[in-house]
């Protein structure tokens, strides 16, 4: 069963993504490392005993939705209880309606934590905290009284709506209407489809955050507001009024995350009577919904990459504990008697250390980014501007990457556990089965490519991905002045590996200063893959240097597995051509 890493995540929050500088500078005021390990410690703790014992109730019960209502598997109405009794949900929330206003750094680690231990519970949450953060940037001072601190406690949970059965990442397609009321409120009409725990039984009222159109709105993206739609109202004293005009109709029946509800929702069909109409308030300005949004996507786009990172780490040590009770031939190094623990035969060993090397960077990738969001919050003038820059630049990372990983490692542990990996009761297969929405929701990572390359390598005139990668450059050469031994050829593998990601970059913004949009685009998957794998392996060359118990993992991961960054730079200067020839023979028609 998962056990909490609470030393690595420590480890790589201090020493490999920022926090200890920060720490040390007083960034965050009276924040120390005692606090931030206490913290952490609890977590771990927490996941480790409390969450992960009904991960597997969780995947085999699922939710059940009857008459419009939804139970949560057996024990996880409890448990979330008692998680939000100990103050989670409030760990990053604004400190003015009660929250802990801990930095996004902790607060992440602690997410991560949750869905290693079972991701359909840690998923709810997510969805949550965006909500919390999108109210307080965007609503207005009576919806952030009526709703923020329960909201922030968990007392409540929050939900986002976008997509429609025809508008998944098109959200021009649009298609739920809102009507002004004249009394300062709209009326809701539509469906919504694929809402993540938009009807449960965790708590007593559920707060949805809905795109829709104005009847006479532009057209496209420009012409969608946001709405706040209550499941209960809220009357003025706080107390749950009348149930409002918006139900959960049908749960789909998915892959994995079996406990979380994915929600059909309902809004304005008259349920159980009702006047026809939902009840939502604005948020923000009219016709300019989806820049309020963006902020609670964002958000969830680190979160979701924070997912891939902890089903990564679970299947990691589902798969060496495997490896290392499993018996079977004969290896070279083993002098026991009769057949030896698999973890001995080395293409077990690649495939371990594979898992564990690519757990690791994804997790310095998503933590550096939620320290890139801490210092643009704290930071003034140009360095705000620049930290928000990095962040910017490195959230598509840490959500397609981290992702990927995600499947990438549950598919290793199978493999490593062989046909029992293919049995549902080892667990190994759950992981791959709940790892694998998670490339495709909160943008898929093809969107997230296409970000990366049209949006956020412009970033600073097109200057700021190249000081990025001159710190990554940094590290290569702190490497090989360093004069510590196991490091073998790591640091030549660095500064090849940052040769062709620099070579990729300034191809791809020539590409897009020439208009040759297609052809960059063609580029854009490969690219993102090889930025975070050239990134992935200075964060491994940095904690190799704070503690030299690490060097074998970073040579190991820059001699096996960096040198794919030079095929990824083969394919985004030369592929192009030839996968706009052959995709013309997939079109019907």
């Amino acid at each position: 069963m998962y056990r909490a890493p609470v030393e690595d995540i420590a480890f790589t929050l201090k020493h490999v993504a920022g926090m200890k500088s920060a720490l040390d500078a007083g960034t965050f005021g009276d924040l120390g490392e005692d606090l931030v390990d206490a913290v952490l410690g609890e977590a771990g703790r927490f996941a480790t005993e409390e969450v992960a014992p009904l991960y597997k109730i969780g995947d085999e019960h699922g939710a059940v939705l009857k008459d419009a209502a939804v139970t949560t598997p057996p024990g996880w109405k409890e448990l979330y209880r008692r998680w939000i009794d100990g103050g989670w949900n409030a760990l990053s929330g604004p400190e003015e309606y009660g929250g802990q206003a801990l930095p996004t750094m902790l607060g992440v680690a602690a997410l991560e934590m949750w869905n290693s231990a079972a991701m359909a519970f840690g998923i709810g949450p997510t969805l949550t905290m965006g909500a919390v953060e999108a109210l307080d940037k965007h609503a207005s001072e009576d919806l952030k009284a009526k709703y923020l601190a329960k909201l922030v406690s968990g007392e409540w949970m929050g939900t986002m709506n976008l997509t429609e059965p025809q508008a998944g990442s098109d959200l021009a397609a649009l298609r739920a209407r809102a009507e002004p009321a004249g009394d300062g409120t709209y009326r809701i009409f539509g469906q919504k489809i694929f809402i993540t725990y938009g009807e449960h039984d965790f708590t007593d009222n559920i707060i949805h955050l809905v795109l829709a159109r104005l009847p006479d709105a532009p057209a496209g993206t420009r012409g969608i507001s946001l709405f706040l739609v209550p499941k209960f109202f809220v009357d003025e004293d706080g107390s749950l009024g009348a149930r409002n005009d918006v139900f959960c109709s049908g749960l789909e029946h998915k892959l994995g995350i079996h406990a979380s509800p994915t929600c059909t929702m309902i809004y304005g069909d008259g349920f159980q009577g009702a006047r026809p109409g939902a009840v939502g308030w604005l948020i923000g300005e009219e016709n300019k919904g989806l820049a309020c949004m963006f902020t609670m996507m964002n958000n969830a786009r680190l979160a979701v990459g924070m997912q891939g990172v902890a089903v990564a780490e679970a299947a990691t040590q589902k798969a060496i504990a495997y490896a290392n009770e499993r018996r079977q031939g004969k290896a070279a190094d083993y002098a026991g008697a009769g057949m030896a623990p698999i973890v001995h035969h080395p293409d077990v060993q690649r495939n371990l250390l594979t898992m564990k090397a690519l757990t690791q960077i994804a997790r310095a990738i998503s933590y550096s980014c939620a320290h890139a969001i801490d210092m643009a919050r704290v930071s003034d003038g140009g360095q705000a501007a620049h930290w928000r820059d990095r962040a910017n630049l490195l959230t598509p990372l840490a959500k397609a990457f981290s992702t990927d990983v995600g499947v990438e490692v549950a598919s290793l542990g199978v493999q490593v556990h062989g046909g029992m990996g293919f049995i549902e009761e080892t667990g190994a297969a759950a992981f791959y089965r709940d790892a694998r929405i998670a490339p495709i929701y909160e943008g898929t990572n093809g969107i997230q490519a296409i970000d990366l390359v049209t949006r956020k390598l412009p970033l600073g005139g097109g200057e700021h991905v190249h000081g990025f990668i001159g710190e990554l450059a940094a590290v290569a050469n702190a490497v090989r002045t360093s004069n510590l031994q196991g490091f073998g050829r790591t640091a030549d593998a660095l500064d090849a590996a940052l040769g062709d990601l620099t070579q990729a970059t300034r191809f791809l913004q020539k590409l897009s200063a020439d208009g040759r949009m297609e052809e960059a685009l063609a580029g854009a998957t490969p690219y993102l893959r090889l930025i975070s794998l050239a990134a992935g392996g200075a964060c491994l060359a940095r904690g190799a240097l704070a503690d030299q118990g690490r060097i074998a993992l970073c040579r190991f991961f820059a001699e096996n597995l960096l040198g794919e960054a030079r095929a990824l730079r083969e394919r985004i200067i030369d592929g192009a051509e030839s996968l706009a020839a052959a995709g013309k023979t997939l079109i019907s028609a």
